[in-house]
């Protein structure tokens, strides 16, 4: 299975914020979306990526307000990035190697979306179920 399959699945809405939004603001959109983190982006270049995680970090804990600091004070810069076309299991040894819950899915330099740890373990879960389902098959054949 391959990032593309991924993305074909829930499909390629971007989120994102540019690098001079106020945290509170990227935050709020965090909160109506549902999501973990955010896209930072300069016209159709990506600059970063801005978590939960970066905001628990570098914000609360150092004393800073939400709604006077913007994004690209506190946001990761040169986030780790994906292709459609890699692996599953590619992106599972980043994520689990780097410590993080999101990878932005690029082709070149053109952003198509971002994958999250839980969308890998589902697409791996899946994988898994449809294995011993012809397994099962297989066997009672």
């Amino acid at each position: 299975m391959k990032v593309s399959d991924i993305l074909q699945k829930k499909g390629a809405v971007i989120f994102s914020v540019s690098g001079a939004t106020t945290v509170y603001d990227a935050l709020k959109i965090l909160g109506e979306k549902n999501i973990g983190a955010l896209l930072v982006m300069e016209g159709d270049k990506l600059t970063g990526i801005l978590s939960e995680r970066d905001y628990a970090r570098k914000i609360i804990l150092k004393g800073k307000t939400s709604h006077d600091t913007p994004v690209n004070e506190i946001m990761t810069e040169n986030p780790f990035t994906i292709s459609p076309e890699d692996k599953i299991e590619a992106c599972m040894s980043i994520m689990s190697d780097k410590h993080i819950r999101h990878l932005p899915v690029v082709n070149g330099d053109v952003v198509l979306g971002m994958i999250s740890i839980g969308d890998v373990v589902t697409a791996i879960i899946q994988s898994q179920k449809e294995t011993i389902d012809h397994l099962k098959n297989y066997i009672s054949q």
